[in-house]
């Protein structure tokens, strides 16, 4: 990758907007995968049940695993990240968190006015790529007055699969508490009534940009895609809700957002593995933020390097 700069907390130069003076953190980060720049967004802290984690493994193996990490057994921070992505002449934006769609997690839903604070206005807007349609990737786009905002041309790429699957979604292999199912579900319905003849639909994979492709896994959903960026030497993958920070330690654990949890761990594995052979830049949606890191090889496991932060 090209040069890796943090785009400080206390940055004035921002054309849309500046940050919530309370806000003590940053809460974006910029890299450029060649000629290629990529801006990661924290759209806050999720905080969902601990056992949403590991739906598949032994309590107290979760717990134990809790404990190395300092979190509680109870609830655990998960982050919530978005991109967007400048190449060429179309700026596009991967994902958009979660709006308003569950305010029982009030330390999430801050992408609109970030946004605007890197500077990053809604009518640049060209494309929109989903990683797939839970509510805390098409939320942002549901808040009120954002489809205003947005250029009558926009374009949203997501797979035919997530498109089709939502139409009648099925959570019998989920282990989502029943209330944020019901939230995934009317969110997705008021995403597809809202922006249908926006959507460009893709079977396997689609070029969103010169360098920008995304491309569809399945797994967490029928539909779930990651977004591959290239850019000379350089690379960069956007990996949505493949993997997760406990990935690293127990890529067999099953996520209890995850639709097929086989090949979702199937489709982990393979992308770790492609991830470690490459040596491409990960970002993915719940890990830490920056998310800008790498995979490595640790016997018959991974590990996660985190990119060192350029001031």
């Amino acid at each position: 990758m090209g040069q890796e700069q943090a785009v400080k907390s206390s940055d004035t130069a921002a054309r849309a907007g500046q940050s919530r003076p309370d806000e003590l953190v940053p809460s974006r980060y910029a890299v450029r995968v060649g000629d290629i720049d990529v801006l990661v967004i924290s759209d806050g802290v999720l905080e969902p049940p601990a056992e949403s984690m590991a739906t598949n493994a032994d309590p107290a193996t979760r717990d134990a695993w809790l404990d190395t990490m300092f979190l509680p057994h109870d609830t655990f921070d998960w982050a919530l990240n978005a991109v967007v992505v400048r190449s060429g002449s179309q700026t596009i934006l991967i994902d958009s968190g979660i709006g308003g769609e569950v305010p029982d997690f009030p330390r999430a839903g801050q992408f609109g006015h970030r946004l605007a604070a890197a500077g990053v206005d809604l009518e640049t807007v060209t494309d929109v790529v989903l990683t797939h349609m839970h509510f805390d990737h098409v939320g942002g786009l549901l808040v009120d007055g954002v489809k205003e905002r947005l250029r009558p041309d926009l374009r949203i790429h997501v797979s035919a699969a997530e498109a089709t699957f939502w139409e009648a979604p099925d959570f019998s292999r989920t282990g989502m508490p029943p209330a944020l199912a019901e939230v995934a579900r009317s969110a997705a319905t008021r995403f597809l009534k809202e922006y249908r003849h926006q959507l460009q639909t893709f079977e396997t994979e689609q070029e969103v940009a010169p360098g920008v492709v995304v491309a569809r896994t399945g797994g967490h959903t029928p539909g779930h895609s990651v977004v591959r960026i290239t850019s000379g030497k350089d690379r960069l993958m956007f990996g949505g809700d493949a993997i997760f920070p406990v990935s690293f330690d127990h890529p067999e654990w099953h996520n209890g957002f995850e639709h097929d949890p086989e090949e979702a761990t199937r489709v982990r594995l393979r992308l770790m593995r492609e991830l470690t052979e490459t040596g491409a830049w990960l970002v993915s949606t719940h890990m830490p933020f920056p998310s800008v890191g790498r995979v490595a090889a640790s016997g018959d496991l991974f590990r996660w390097v985190p990119a060192w932060w350029d001031y």
